[in-house]
């Protein structure tokens, strides 16, 4: 009997200490979940956003693309692995959103990070989109801001580029 109970609480405690150096180590505890995790993307109209890429291209060297942009970074939590910032001047006329200008979060776990936004009662603008490069939804803040959250899917996102000739600026 006191070998049995010894054992569990060796279990215990390994599984305990497991779990506390993983919240350690990825930043994330129960109930206390990183939500965004960086800037996915930075959206603003323009008059003519074929001059401004170019523009951005020749003063400041971004290699530009059909779409804007693409930054290519390392992640924090994993060095080996890539992470990505879209870029992207859009016509003055988009409908895609209201101001000058939006910003794209990349989050982890979307499905669950909707679920507590719709708790707290957010208001969110559509529905998940979901491509090769991640799930994607809009949603509105407190001052009416559209904001995007996406949860990318990093290796297609390259994946695709390179099969786009197009390069990133890192």
């Amino acid at each position: 009997m006191k070998k049995v109970f010894l054992i569990s609480l060796a279990l215990i405690t390994s599984f305990g200490l497991g779990f506390a150096f993983n919240s350690l180590m990825t930043g994330k505890s129960a109930g206390n979940e990183r939500k965004v995790t960086g800037i996915g993307g930075v959206f603003f109209k323009c008059k003519d956003p074929g001059k401004v890429k170019e523009w951005y291209q020749t003063n400041l060297g971004l290699k530009t693309n059909p779409y804007g942009a693409v930054f290519e970074w390392k992640q924090a939590m994993d060095s080996t692995k890539k992470g990505f910032t879209q870029w992207s001047p859009f016509s003055e006329k988009t409908k895609y959103f209201d101001k000058d200008y939006m910003i794209n979060y990349r989050v982890e776990n979307l499905t669950t990070l909707l679920k507590e936004l719709r708790k707290n009662g957010v208001t969110i603008a559509d529905s998940v989109q979901t491509d090769e490069l991640g799930k994607f939804i809009h949603i509105i803040d407190i001052e009416g801001n559209k904001l995007e959250l996406w949860e990318p899917n990093d290796i297609a996102c390259e994946k695709y580029g390179k099969e786009n000739g197009m390069p990133t600026t890192k």
